[in-house]
């Protein structure tokens, strides 16, 4: 076998990290940190970008350790970004559709579009 052989002691750096990150998790989930307001329609939930945030640390952390991408070759890398990118194109394609959902068909003046235009040029 002509794998690279990762030491014991970095994998329990990883599972104390990833067992931290977890309790991490659970107190953000306890303590309120806010929302802030997206339009009218949508508000951003600060616990639910933490959580996520935290996630994808521990998702790196597995990712990299645990299957051993940090050691593959480059193919491997190129895979496993690709597969991210997919991953993106599909989370900006849902995003899309759902803060889409608030919009009505009926034409708006431009005074509501866009409120911020000097009342001298409106006609």
């Amino acid at each position: 076998m002509s794998g690279h052989v990762v030491p014991v002691k970095n994998y329990v750096g990883v599972f104390i990290a990833l067992l931290i990150l977890t309790a991490l998790t659970t107190t953000v989930d306890y303590i309120d940190l806010g929302r802030t307001a997206i339009g009218k329609t949508h508000q951003i939930e600060w616990n639910t970008v933490a959580a996520l945030a935290i996630a994808v640390v521990k998702m790196l952390l597995v990712v990299l350790i645990f299957m051993h991408v940090k050691y593959s070759p480059r193919l491997t890398k190129l895979v496993v970004v690709a597969g991210f990118f997919w991953l993106a194109i599909m989370i900006a394609l849902t995003l899309s559709d759902i803060l889409a959902r608030g919009w009505t068909d009926t034409a708006q003046p431009w005074s509501v579009l866009l409120p911020f235009v000097h009342s001298s040029l409106r006609s």
